[in-house]
Parts: structure tokens; C-alpha cells; sequence
């Protein structure tokens, strides 16, 4: 379900009533606990945080236009979706993620290469991914992105 809303204030009005509260907190979360340097924006039809042009001008190889994406939130069809590409590019982060999830949730992890997806709002883990989004710098972010990148392109 992508979005035409220009903005995130916009975009989570447009949200169903039992997702607005879900999604107003995971906002919040990133925003205060993202690294200096990441910003938020909408792309691909959901809330996005990503490196601008600004500090990296190459931008997405996919679409050179667009900041490079690091994380996004969507509020799908059938759950709410947090697209983290740092876990889909580091095995170190993605180990630490699933060995943390457990004691913070009782379900089963459902997450595919990037996308942790919550089916209910009340089993999504704030604390969790408020110290996901510390976990990784725009520096550290850039050099994996490049490094993934290069090897693709071999």
C-alpha cells in the first residue's frame, strides 16, 4: 500500500485508526535515536531515513535522484513493516537483532532480508528498535553501502 502523501504528517493521517498510534511511535523512535546525519522523508510511498544528497551526492544507485535509503516504516495491507537495509547488509548486526528479539517478544520473529514485519500493534518492540536505530552510523552506513556496491558490480 504505497502512499502518495508528500510528507510524514500527511502520511500517517491517512493511516486506519488502529495503526496511526503504532506508526506516530515508531516515528518518534527513529527520529530521536537515528545517528546526526540521517533524515527522514517519504519514499517509495512510505515514511523513509536515509542519507541526503547533501552528505552523500551519489544518492541510490537504483534512482540517483533519491537520498540513500537506510530505513523505512510502511503500514501494509496486513501489518506494519520496518525495512532496516543495515541488517539486510551486515550479518554482524543481523545476528545481534535476532538474538535480542527473543527477549523482548514472545512470537516468532516474521522478517524477510530487510523487512521485520508486526501483524499486531502490541508485539512491536519499541525499546528494541529505539536501540536498533543506534546501531549504525551515516560513516559506517556509507562504507557498507559502497562496499556491497563495488561487489555487486565485480
Amino acid at each position: 500500500m504505497q502512499s502518495t502523501a508528500p510528507n510524514a504528517l500527511e502520511y500517517l493521517e491517512t493511516l486506519p485508526a488502529d495503526r496511526k498510534e503504532a506508526m506516530r511511535k515508531l516515528r518518534s523512535i527513529l527520529l530521536e535515536n537515528l545517528p546526526d546525519g540521517f533524515t527522514e522523508s517519504m519514499g517509495y510511498g512510505m515514511l523513509g531515513y536515509g542519507v541526503p544528497h547533501s552528505i552523500y551526492p551519489a544518492g541510490y544507485h537504483c534512482n540517483p535522484k533519491d537520498p540513500l535509503p537506510f530505513i523505512g516504516v510502511a503500514s501494509q495491507k496486513n501489518f506494519i513493516a520496518i525495512y532496516h537495509m543495515g541488517i539486510y547488509s551486515s550479518p554482524e548486526l543481523l545476528e545481534w537483532f535476532t538474538s535480542e528479539y527473543p527477549k523482548h517478544v514472545k512470537t516468532k520473529l516474521d522478517m524477510g532480508k530487510s523487512c521485520i514485519r508486526f501483524k499486531k500493534v502490541e508485539q512491536i518492540p519499541y525499546e528494541l528498535i529505539a536501540e536498533l536505530a543506534t546501531k549504525m552510523t551515516v560513516e559506517e552506513w556509507i562504507g557498507i553501502y559502497e562496499a556491497v556496491l563495488a561487489k555487486s558490480r565485480k
